[in-house]
């Protein structure tokens, strides 16, 4: 039997297009939850909605709406495997496919990898979005070694699912999970990680690297606001540290009534646990601006009244940090002059690092 040379033609184009396919099909096999760890949580997944979300379902009708909508982002959430892949592709859908004029999509909804080298987190590339679903290739032709990597998930957006794809015929394992107390950061935008141009840049995952420590993320954009139900929730993790950076999104009546039952909840659960409270950053702004220099002052003179009054009460174990040259002294560290850029991000990751050391709460050693 003989084929036309038109058909003969489609035959072949036909034949190629399908080795294509079944060549691309055969590069990547593709695993889900099963087979990696989620960590920068406390909760467990069957108290989830999702996995991926920062708080239980138990407290959609107990938190303002705002900041259940905002508890679905992955701010702090990351991923940990092993493999001894030539190659890693990341497949990920997100909730919203948000976007915001001052914060790169890659830090929004994109996703970063990272490889264990010798016991530094050293950057390897991030997962581009380019809608709400994604899929890239990241890293190819590396030597057939077993690693360790992280993933570093969205700040702004929520997942909806996540697939890490490897060699066929290469192994993925699951880390056991680590038996060391985190970190527990309760915030606002700046703590959720506005304005990271990628989600390993934010100062909770920033820190979680330098110290090799699990660091839990409670950032709540314009939500911060030292509230009795997230301190309820904060309490129930048996934490090796609180830090407070709320000062950004509340007034100073809310300080004067909010301060103390904050950390009342968190002492009867944890008598001894430092909890640490950061002034608010100044505003770039505020240095011209008189209304925005007084308001900012205000709140901080509250909060270390309201700090002196713990300490006369006998509240052991409670830190008060100031704003002084948090991330720098050229003011070039903001993308807006309030939420930070990558080097803000450092410079302030560095700074509280230091301020740990200073006062005693984490061993030099």
């Amino acid at each position: 039997m003989f084929l036309s040379k038109t058909k003969y033609t489609s035959f072949i184009y036909l034949y190629l297009f399908s080795s294509v396919l079944f060549s691309q099909e055969n590069k990547v096999k593709y695993y889900g939850r099963d087979f990696f760890l989620i960590e920068g949580t406390a909760i467990a997944d069957s108290l989830k909605e999702s996995p991926y979300d920062r708080l239980p379902v138990s407290y959609k009708k107990v938190v303002r709406e705002p900041v259940w909508d905002l508890s679905k982002s992955s701010a702090g959430l990351s991923v940990r495997f092993h493999t001894n892949s030539s190659s890693i592709t990341l497949k990920w859908e997100v909730l919203n496919d948000f976007s915001m004029n001052h914060m790169a999509d890659t830090g929004i909804k994109g996703i970063d990898l990272y490889f264990n080298n010798s016991g530094q987190w050293q950057y390897v590339g991030t997962g581009r979005p380019s809608g709400k679903i994604n899929e890239q290739l990241i890293i190819e032709n590396m030597d057939l070694e077993m690693r360790e990597y992280k993933l570093y998930l969205p700040l702004y957006d929520g997942i909806e699912s996540l697939d890490i794809g490897i060699d066929p015929n290469s192994l993925i394992n699951k880390p056991t999970k680590s038996n060391s107390q985190p970190i527990v950061f309760y915030g606002t935008s700046i703590t959720q990680g506005g304005c990271a141009s990628r989600p390993g840049m934010a100062h909770t995952n920033i820190i979680s690297r330098k110290l090799n420590i699990d660091c839990i993320n409670f950032g709540f954009s314009g939500n911060g606001r030292m509230e009795t139900s997230i301190g309820t929730l904060i309490a129930g993790i048996d934490a090796s540290l609180f830090v407070i950076e709320c000062m950004a999104n509340v007034n100073r009546d809310m300080v004067s009534k909010n301060t103390v039952p904050l950390v009342k909840i968190i002492r009867e659960k944890h008598p001894n646990t430092p909890i640490i409270f950061i002034e608010n950053i100044i505003f770039e702004s505020g240095y011209l601006d008189n209304t925005v220099k007084e308001e900012s002052d205000n709140k901080n003179i509250e909060l270390k009244n309201q700090y002196n009054k713990m300490l006369k009460e006998g509240i052991a174990n409670i830190f008060y940090v100031d704003n002084t040259d948090a991330i720098g002294t050229d003011h070039e560290g903001t993308v807006d002059g309030v939420h930070f850029t990558d080097l803000g991000f450092m410079r302030y990751a560095d700074y509280l690092i230091d301020n740990f050391y200073k006062l005693g709460i984490l061993d030099s050693n």
